[in-house]
């Protein structure tokens, strides 16, 4: 078992856009939000690689 502590895109400005199908502030959807700390560290990964991807598709930045 890993004692890394798990990375997090979370900005605190949590607002899911149901519209948009994710939150404008960190780009993952209501799953990925609510199953965060079980996903693995690699999938965290991929997730947070995916989500830049996300809010460009829909003529967004991702906040900072």
């Amino acid at each position: 078992m890993s004692t890394d502590p798990i990375r997090s895109p979370c900005k605190r400005l949590c607002a899911v856009d149901g519209r948009l199908g994710f939150c404008r502030g960190c780009g993952r959807t209501l799953k990925e939000i609510g199953g965060w700390s079980q996903y693995s560290h690699e999938e965290r990964d991929v997730i947070m690689d995916e989500l830049d991807g996300r809010f460009a598709e829909v003529g967004l930045v991702a906040p900072e």
